[in-house]
C-alpha cells in the first residue's frame, strides 16, 4: 500500500460550490438570452483566461470593445462573482479538517483568478486552513498542464508517490497522475471518504472543533 504523506484538494466544485448563472438570473431574466450571454460573450474560454492570469480590467476591455451595449453586464461578471459561489459543501471541508488534524500535509491547486481568489478567502476562512494553495492566476499555469504539478510539487516539496489529488475534473486528475501523483475524481464526500480509505486515510474520531 503507497503511504500518502500528501493532500491536495482543488477548491471549486470540491468546497465551494460555484455557478455563474446565480448573480444573471436576475440581470438577464431571459433564460436563453442568459445562457447566450454566458456561452458567447462571458464564456468558458474567456474566464479560463482569467484563470490563466489575465487582469479582469483587461478581460473586460476586450469585451466591451466588442460587445459595447454588454458592458453592465460583462462588469458584473467581476463585481457579483461572489454571489457565484452560494455555499460551501461543508461535508468535504470537514474531510479536509479531519485529515489536517490526523497530520497529514493538506494542500490546495486551483484554477482560478488571483483577483476573486483573494475576495473568495476572505470570505471563507477553511481556505486558509491548509499549509498553502497555488493560484493558477497568480502562477499563470492552468491544470492539467504538467508544468502547474510540477510547480506545486517544488513551491510545497512534495513527493509525487506520496500524493494524492483531489479533483472533480477528470482532465485534472489524469494530469495530476500522469505527473506522477496520485488522483481521485471527486463525486461526493460519502465516495471520497471511500476513495480515501482506499489509502488507508480513514475517518477517526478526531475533534473537528480543533481547527
Amino acid at each position: 500500500m503507497t503511504l500518502i504523506r500528501h493532500v491536495v484538494f482543488d477548491i471549486g466544485q470540491v468546497l465551494v460550490h460555484w455557478d455563474p448563472e446565480i448573480p444573471f438570473r436576475s440581470l438577464i431574466p431571459d433564460e436563453a438570452d442568459r445562457k447566450w450571454f454566458l456561452a458567447e460573450v462571458c464564456s468558458p474560454a474567456w474566464n479560463l483566461e482569467q484563470d490563466r492570469g489575465r487582469p479582469w480590467d483587461e478581460a473586460e476591455e476586450l469585451l466591451i470593445g466588442e460587445h459595447p451595449d454588454l458592458a453592465e453586464y460583462i462588469r458584473a461578471y467581476r463585481t457579483r462573482f461572489l454571489e457565484m459561489i452560494p455555499f460551501t459543501h461543508d461535508d468535504t471541508v470537514a474531510i479536509l479538517k479531519r485529515l489536517i488534524l490526523q497530520g497529514i500535509d493538506v494542500t490546495m491547486l486551483t484554477n482560478f483568478n488571483h483577483e476573486t481568489f483573494d475576495d473568495t478567502a476572505k470570505k471563507f476562512d477553511f481556505l486558509g486552513y491548509a499549509r498553502g494553495v497555488t493560484v493558477s492566476g497568480a502562477v499563470k499555469m492552468l491544470k492539467p498542464n504538467a508544468e502547474i504539478y510540477a510547480h506545486h510539487s517544488a513551491q510545497f516539496e512534495l513527493e509525487p508517490l506520496e500524493t494524492l489529488f483531489i479533483d472533480d475534473n477528470a482532465a485534472n486528475v489524469a494530469g495530476a497522475e500522469d505527473f506522477g501523483w496520485h488522483g481521485v475524481r471527486f463525486t461526493g464526500a460519502d465516495q471520497l471518504d471511500a476513495d480515501l480509505g482506499a489509502f488507508e486515510l480513514v475517518s477517526t474520531e478526531t475533534d473537528r472543533a480543533g481547527i
